[in-house]
């Protein structure tokens, strides 16, 4: 299952030189957070890491204590529920076929989508879900395209199941007085960054900016804490971390650009009203990101300060560098501990893990794979049959057990709200 030293040999001879020395250097500033009792925090995005397995990968680092809280979306919450990635079965649909949907209402294509499940799954599902069993064997008997894909999201019944379990999610972390995170992953597969996170006591957090996503699963973690306690809530994670990794994430000003932090955000005025906050200063954050402009971002301060001379003088930073200027690359640039890599997620996380491996000592179990290679088609289909959905039973008896020893709810929570 591990990707082996000869493709992280090749992945590594695919990179530019400069990728491979920044990769180096995030490395060596991860060895030396995690040697000094440091912790390491990963922000992610939703689809490429889900499909690269990099969020399969980062619940093994928290499991074996390299990672040690991640800033996500719900989106990958919701895939997280549904067991990350499973096969759905896509059925072309006929106007006037009664699908409980009405035709108008179906995705582009007139498509609808069902978890193949095994004989097992069905039958535990159908105790559990007493409707749409007749629909669901009728479909699965018709000509329709196999794929695999992010779990749940638009297949039935994974997909209508994990919204309705993130509203039962949602009351019981109300009860609690936590995030829907935390019960969430109570019943999640321990290969799910919220399954390690909730077993090992570490916070996987949803950000603002990330909160729309997975349908009702977005709905239902926004509803359960405030936006401010929220937003208190990742100031606390990213002052505790040394490094902050960055995965393919599109948004990222909870980073850059908070409430309540004072080096390249708006953590001023909390200050001033003496409240609590935090500073980037002489933090590692360590971006992974296609996106070019990023990089050119990142020299163009380094090498004439123009992004900090623009917020200086109050002037629009995309005419001053002449780039597409996205707002979080403002906090990133100006960084002194930023670390650029312009590369894919999919080559650059298995890279890292086997270092980490060696360096740390960890004995990881699973390291991903790009997905189009041999060894990714392979990591995908290893998830599909090994990373289960989230035990609905097992949530709400690992909730009513803290319910009923409050001493231990506050500890196995205090990360978490």
């Amino acid at each position: 299952m591990n990707a082996t030293r000869n493709l992280v040999k090749n992945l590594q001879a695919s990179l530019s030189e400069n990728a491979r020395d920044n990769i180096d250097l995030a490395i060596r500033k991860i060895v030396e957070a995690k040697r000094k009792q440091g912790a390491v925090v990963v922000v992610t995005g939703s689809g490429p890491n889900i499909h690269e397995g990099v969020t399969t990968l980062l619940a093994e680092l928290i499991r074996k204590g390299a990672v040690d809280g991640v800033i996500t979306s719900s989106a990958v919450v919701a895939h997280e529920m549904a067991g990350t990635l499973d096969r759905a079965k896509r059925i072309r649909i006929s106007e006037g076929d009664e699908i409980g949907v009405p035709f108008s209402h179906l995705p582009r294509g007139r498509v609808f989508e069902i978890t193949l499940l095994t004989a097992e799954e069905r039958v535990s599902l159908s105790e559990e879900l007493n409707l749409g069993w007749d629909l669901y064997d009728h479909l699965a008997g018709r000509d329709g395209e196999t794929i695999i894909k992010a779990a749940g999201n638009m297949a039935w019944p994974m997909g209508w199941r994990t919204e309705h379990l993130a509203r039962e999610a949602q009351e019981l972390a109300k009860q609690l007085g936590t995030t829907l995170e935390y019960v969430a992953g109570l019943g999640a597969d321990p290969m799910t960054m919220i399954g390690a996170g909730a077993r090992r006591g570490l916070p996987v957090l949803v950000s603002i900016p990330q909160l729309v996503g997975g349908g009702a699963v977005g709905l239902a973690i926004g509803d359960t804490v405030s936006i401010s306690r929220r937003a208190r809530l990742i100031a606390d994670l990213l002052q505790r971390a040394d490094v902050i990794l960055e995965s393919a994430i599109a948004l990222s000003q909870e980073v850059h650009d908070g409430p309540f932090e004072t080096y390249t955000g708006h953590g001023i005025w909390a200050a001033w009203d003496h409240l609590p906050t935090f500073s980037l200063e002489g933090k590692t954050l360590v971006r992974i990101d296609l996106d070019q402009n990023l990089e050119l971002a990142w020299r163009h301060e380094r090498q004439s300060s123009e992004i900090q001379r623009a917020v200086d003088l109050g002037l629009p930073k995309t005419k001053q560098t002449r780039i597409p200027f996205r707002m979080e690359m403002s906090g990133f640039a100006r960084l002194e501990g930023s670390i650029p890599i312009t590369a894919d997620i999919g080559v650059v996380w298995p890279i890292i893990a086997c270092e980490l491996e060696e360096k740390l000592g960890l004995n990881l179990d699973f390291i991903a794979a790009p997905q189009e290679t041999a060894e990714g088609k392979q990591m995908r289909e290893w998830i599909v049959d090994n990373v289960a959905y989230a035990n609905r039973k097992q949530m709400f008896k690992a909730a009513a057990n803290l319910m009923t020893r409050p001493g231990k709810a506050t500890q196995q929570r205090a990360n978490w709200a």
